[in-house]
């Protein structure tokens, strides 16, 4: 049998539609403080099934709306409440989006005491070498050499920066303060690269960034990238001093050489 692809209209109940009393009563008795406005009409859901709308007064909930569904059985003569909620509106006032902790933080919200513990799935991290079921055998004398070899490597941690943990920290110190797209170092007189104050990162880290050590710079115990600068370069050379000082206004300690001090 053939169906039509339009679907078949619901016919609205007239008992259901009818019950206008009945909704408003179970929504008053659900309502209490916020209590219930005017009638907003109703809507059928299904065969037999209606919901009543009946506006909210009440200055919080600007906007939203009571609706009370309504039903009756076949061959009923009245109807019975299903359900009253109160549902917002197209211009309802209502809360932001709930957003989780682990997304509404951001950089620099650690603070003292406070804990941030990284995901399983994190992916700026991945496995390290620890050593694995053998890390705390200690008899094998080649298996302490190689625990001796992975700490000066510093590969013994249980988790360390994937390549994209690694991408993302170059992207944002790029971006950052000690990056080269600011004005201290577009007024720098030399690149990071080349100040005595610069030490290098380790790995793959170090082709890009370092850290500064001058007491001076603002960019001091910061990473900042090979082409940072500011002003505090190491190769800045202090200003060439006259051989002689220039004439004083009024002479207070000079005196005719033809004759004596005390003459």
């Amino acid at each position: 049998m053939a169906t039509s692809g339009r679907a078949r209209a619901v016919k609205l109940d007239s008992i259901c539609a009818g019950a206008v009393d009945l909704a408003r009563e179970a929504v008053v008795e659900t309502a209490g403080v916020l209590g219930v406005g005017d009638y907003l009409g109703c809507t059928a859901e299904a065969e037999r099934v209606v919901t009543h709308q009946f506006g909210c007064p009440h200055p919080g909930y600007v906007g939203w709306k009571w609706s009370a569904t309504v039903a009756r059985a076949s061959r009923a003569k009245h109807a019975t409440v299903d359900e009253v909620v109160l549902l917002p509106g197209e211009d309802a006032l209502q809360a932001e989006a709930w957003v989780p902790w682990a997304e509404r933080i951001g950089a620099g919200d650690v603070g003292p005491g406070l804990l941030m513990p990284a995901p399983d799935s994190d992916p700026r991290l991945e496995p390290g070498y620890t050593g694995g079921e053998d890390a705390a055998d200690a008899d094998p004398a080649e298996l302490s050499q190689t625990r001796a070899v992975v700490a000066e490597l510093g590969l013994g941690r249980e988790r360390v920066l994937s390549v994209e943990g690694r991408s993302e920290a170059a992207e944002r110190w790029q971006a950052g303060d000690g990056g080269p797209d600011n004005q201290l170092s577009k007024l720098a007189p030399a690149t990071c690269v080349t100040c005595g104050f610069f030490v290098r990162l380790r790995g793959s880290l170090g082709r890009e960034f370092g850290v500064c050590s001058n007491a001076y710079s603002p960019s001091d115990a910061g990473v900042v990238s090979i082409d940072h600068g500011c002003g505090a370069h190491s190769s800045v050379a202090e200003p060439e001093r006259t051989q002689q000082p220039s004439a004083p206004v009024w002479d207070t300690i000079a005196w005719d050489e033809s004759g004596g001090l005390f003459d």
